[in-house]
This record gives structure tokens, sequence and C-alpha cells, in this order.
């Protein structure tokens, strides 16, 4: 799939402060010591597993941040499948370089890549219905932009990328406010048109409740599916439905049949397995 590459300028500091963070206070003793300065290498970066790649961008910054001459051939761009043993790209250039950056640069291509093959699973389990896999706010603190751009590279959608650009109302904010007709009428009193409204539901008692106050979006948050059928009724596309709640890729399914619009799923960022990804000597 085609994706709109990470912004180097905003993302710099990020991957400057991951090099930082490994190279210490004496940089790299091992590769300093061992290898030669003039000794160039040719190096790939290979899949130990099937799945699908995202985070190159940063890959290649971690390198080139070492050493600007060190020359990266893209073979498997991002949200490209790649299958065992592939050659995802080339990396050549001085060697010390390369062995610098490599432990830092696979710590953002194999995490990113093991979120963008978990989402695509799940994309994967509920094709043929109409449900979008969209992520949450559960993300790696200071990784929230590339996590989800890593959703995105795996065929998912965005939810909200922080509490700045929607009102999603929970079961808290309720309580504390009163109420839902006080939560919602602040909620509309405060924000500008262009600004989505979404509430979070467990009940369809609840559901009842508030589609009297014209939400933009439903969150039915942990309902059993006869319940997410019927809540699809009810709604009748009077607002965005959003079924949420400890949903895997055995379980997505089943849920996008009820008809819902969304599947929200936390343990996209939080808790995907990196996907295996080394980096193979392949000569001089």
């Amino acid at each position: 799939m085609k994706l709109s590459p990470l912004p180097t300028v905003m993302f710099e500091p990020l991957v400057r402060a991951a090099l930082l963070e490994d190279l210490g206070r004496a940089g790299d003793v091992t590769t300093g010591a061992v290898v030669m300065k003039e000794h160039h290498a040719r190096t790939v970066l290979a899949a130990r597993q099937s799945g699908v790649v995202a985070g190159l961008d940063l890959a290649m910054l971690a390198f080139r941040l070492i050493d600007p001459d060190v020359e990266i051939l893209v073979e498997r761009a991002d949200g490209n499948n790649v299958a065992h043993g592939e050659v995802i790209a080339s990396v050549i250039g001085p060697a010390r370089a390369i062995l610098t950056a490599e432990r830092t640069a696979l710590n953002f291509l194999c995490h990113l890549s093991g979120i963008a093959t978990a989402t695509a699973s799940i994309v994967a389990a509920v094709r043929g219905h109409g449900a979008k896999i969209v992520c949450t706010r559960k993300t790696t603190p200071g990784l929230r932009a590339v996590e989800k751009y890593a959703v995105r590279a795996g065929g998912g959608s965005n939810h909200r990328f922080g509490l700045d650009d929607a009102i999603l109302i929970k079961d808290n904010h309720i309580a504390m406010a009163g109420g839902v007709r006080p939560a919602l009428e602040r909620a509309r009193n405060s924000v500008g048109h262009l600004v989505k409204i979404e509430v979070e539901v467990d009940t369809l008692a609840q559901l009842e409740e508030v589609l009297g106050f014209a939400p933009d979006a439903v969150l039915l948050d942990n309902m059993p599916l006869n319940d997410l059928r019927r809540a699809v009724a009810i709604v009748a596309g009077r607002a965005i439905t959003e079924a949420s709640g400890g949903i895997t890729s055995d379980t997505a399914r089943a849920i996008a049949a009820t008809g819902v619009d969304l599947i929200s799923i936390g343990r996209l960022t939080h808790s995907a397995p990196i996907l295996d990804i080394g980096l193979d000597y392949r000569g001089s």
C-alpha cells in the first residue's frame, strides 16, 4: 500500500534521542575497538518471519545520523508484506556507522513492523464486513505518532491522536458531570462545530438515553454480540458505532458481523509483538 513518508524534521529528535541513549558517555566502544575505521560493509535488513513492514524511515534516519555516507536501498517499503528471509533493504557504507546504528534502527523497525503486522492480521479477519479497525491512545509514551503510523501501514485507521482533537465522554466524565445531559450539554457548548463528540455506553438503556442528545458517535464498550447487534439496529445510522473492549483477531470477525462501523483495539499498540528483523553482513 502507498503511505505518506514520515516527516523527517518531526521525528529526527526522537531518533537522535534514541541514539544518544545507546551511545551514552563514550560512544560505541566495542565497534571502535574491533572494526577498522576504513572498513566498508554491505549489509541487509532481512525479515526472520513474515509480516508487514513499517518504520523504515526511522531506521534509515538512525544510520544516516551516525554517518550521512551510509546508503540505503529499499526493497520492501512500509506497508508491504514481507516473507521469511526476504530482504527489506540493503544498508551499505562505513562499517562502524552501520554497527553503531544497528540496534536503534532495528528497535524502531521491529517494533513498528510488529504493530503493522498485528493490525494487518485483524484487518484480514474482518474483510468482507464494513467495519474499520482503529487504534486507541494506549500507546508507548513519546511514540504515539509513529505507532499510529504503523497501524495505517497495516491497513488500519487512526482514532483520535490525543485529548485535544475530539471529545470522548466516558463513564467517569458522566459521573463527575452529574449525568449524561449536563455532560453532553457542556460539551456542545464548549467546542466548535468541527469537533466531534463521542459517548461511551455499557448498556442498551444507556445507549437509548445518549441518542436523545444526538452524539456524533457512540462507543459500545464490552457489549456481548447480541447487544451489539441490537445497538446497531437502535442507532440505525444516526451515529457512528464503535465496538471496544478486549477485542482480538479471534473475536473481531464476529464483532464486525454485527454491523458496527469501527472496532477499536488497544492491543495493536500496547501489546503487539515485534516483527523479527535482523541486520546480516554480506561482505565488504
